[in-house]
């Protein structure tokens, strides 16, 4: 099949389950949840280096075969789509490689301000009381300022993906990269759905954002944190306040570096 391939990435916490839940409902595409080949790519290119001793007798070309055939493979002739998302919070980190494997593919990165980002995932440990979650390696002593920086480290959860997209709006190859806000993707979802079928380039499709389904409670249930990927049915922006402390909260208050346009010099499309 001639299939093309996008890649959803960005920040957790921030629409991506609830952006591939919506482009789903075309009968063309297929989205879903993070997935494992972020991680096979990242394993495999460290094992066609040269810390394997038989490195030697791979070229380049041998190993963008591989990594192609990953995709190949892995979305085999079961998914009839003639696009596939990948989501992978590590794709905004493999920009250089995606362009060669894919050249004309493009990545979509969620964000959302950081603090409400910590807030959300401290709302689903404290929702979820008697269940230790894998997001903490199952640890039930920490206090929310351990958690908030265990989050935010450069190995964190929500740090590396940070990292991660700042390296990808900053580099070379922000051709095919565009930021869509999860604010806008909750309050104005028809217009963050418009956009993104604009930068894609594909035909417009009625999706039903009223009517929106995604079940991976099976998952979610087994990494200890239940409604991690959980999904509404009628897309809308929920006010709140939030659940951390102050300080805790004021700490990333001016993390949202997509907001300024003086920060954005290769004129990353943001939505």
């Amino acid at each position: 099949m001639n299939r093309r391939f996008h890649f959803i990435s960005g920040l957790p916490r921030s629409g991506s389950t609830l952006l591939s839940a919506i482009l789903s409902q075309n009968p063309r595409f297929h989205a879903s949840m993070s997935g494992p080949l972020g991680g096979v790519v990242t394993t495999l290119l460290g094992e066609l280096s040269g810390r394997n001793e038989y490195s030697v007798f791979i070229s380049d070309e041998q190993r963008r075969r591989m990594l192609k055939g990953l995709f190949d493979n892995y979305y085999g002739p079961e998914y009839g789509a003639e696009v596939v998302f990948d989501t992978n919070r590590a794709w905004c980190s493999k920009l250089p490689q995606l362009k060669q494997l894919f050249p004309q593919s493009k990545v979509i990165a969620c964000v959302r301000h950081v603090s409400w980002i910590i807030d959300s995932i401290e709302q689903l440990v404290r929702k979820n009381a008697f269940q230790p979650s894998s997001i903490f390696n199952y640890q039930t002593g920490s206090t929310v300022y351990a958690r908030a920086e265990g989050l935010a480290n450069g190995d964190g959860m929500v740090g590396y993906a940070y990292n991660a997209l700042k390296e990808a709006f900053y580099g070379e190859d922000t051709a095919n990269l565009m930021l869509l806000r999860y604010e806008t993707l909750t309050s104005d979802p028809a217009r963050a759905i418009a956009a993104v079928y604009d930068f894609l380039g594909e035909p417009a499709f009625a999706h039903d954002i009223n009517n929106v389904h995604f079940d991976a409670s099976e998952f979610d249930a087994k990494a200890g944190t239940p409604g991690l990927h959980a999904v509404r049915p009628r897309v809308g922006a929920i006010q709140r306040g939030s659940i951390l402390p102050p300080d805790v909260f004021n700490r990333f208050a001016n993390d949202a570096f997509w907001l300024d346009p003086g920060l954005n010099p290769r004129g990353v499309r943001v939505v």
